[in-house]
């Protein structure tokens, strides 16, 4: 939406077309004449729109036939949102949004107002950098209605713990290095530094590795070791494997890399 709000920002009535009252479908038709990329998309979205339509004709509980030519034998579901900003989500998906930003730009003058978003030498080229790293993922599983009200799975959060991992390793949770827990008496230290990331590492892919589930997680959950002890707040997590329910607690200063003078 946001995307399409910036695409239709002081667009000119003869690029989006008199009559139509789709002008994202008018502009994307209307770059597709002369750019091969957005011809694609625009093939690809009249695709989905016949699937779309063929599937509202058809009686309930049937499936439409399977046209000559066509790759795919059932028609995608999607949802009004879906459909909504059918140009724009194709183009994501397809992972061409950002070429068609830039092609619009570079030539600008023939579809914008010279006080166009587009048309502007800084905002336009920062918009088509911005989709760059959008059109970089795989959407395989996009955000359901309630996506608000549910985390991850373990297996997304591994990956991402992966992705942006300093050592980059790809250890299996079975072959994890024994945590070892030392005292830093000076701050500074390169060799200190590093065993604090590898704590912190190990810690993550403790609680967030692919053989158990993360049903809950809250930090700051005191715990006293002993009685002449004081309490020591930490990360409480609860797991679920296939045969049974974890319950596990770690000092915040572990979690965090960052062991201090405690012991």
């Amino acid at each position: 939406g946001v995307v399409e709000a910036c695409l239709l920002h002081m667009l000119k009535r003869r690029a989006a077309g008199f009559l139509r009252t789709d002008k994202v479908a008018a502009l994307f038709t209307k770059v597709g004449k002369t750019y091969a990329v957005a011809g694609d998309v625009c093939k690809k979205v009249q695709e989905l729109q016949q699937q779309v339509e063929s599937r509202k004709n058809q009686p309930n509980g049937q499936e439409p036939l399977k046209r000559q030519g066509s790759t795919t034998s059932k028609a995608p579901v999607l949802t009004p949102q879906a459909i909504k900003h059918i140009w724009v989500r194709t183009a994501l998906i397809e992972k061409v949004l950002d070429k068609i930003v830039q092609y619009i730009v570079d030539n600008c003058s023939k579809y914008y107002e010279k006080e166009a978003l587009l048309a502007d030498p800084v905002c336009g080229p920062i918009l088509a950098s911005l989709l760059v790293g959008p059109c970089a993922l795989e959407y395989t599983k996009l955000k359901t209605a309630d996506h608000y009200w549910t985390d991850p799975s373990a297996d997304e959060l591994v990956q991402r713990h992966r992705i942006h991992g300093v050592h980059g390793r790809q250890d299996s949770p079975s072959k994890r290095p024994a945590l070892g827990i030392r005292k830093r008496h000076s701050s500074g230290s390169s060799s200190e530094d590093r065993f604090a990331a590898s704590a912190r590492e190990y810690v993550e892919s403790l609680h967030q590795n692919s053989r158990t589930h993360l049903l809950y997680g809250k930090n700051n959950v005191l715990v006293q070791p002993k009685d002449d002890l004081e309490a020591i707040p930490g990360y409480l997590s609860l797991h679920q494997s296939a045969e049974s329910l974890t319950l596990k607690w770690t000092p915040n200063q572990l979690m965090n890399g960052t062991l201090g003078d405690s012991e």
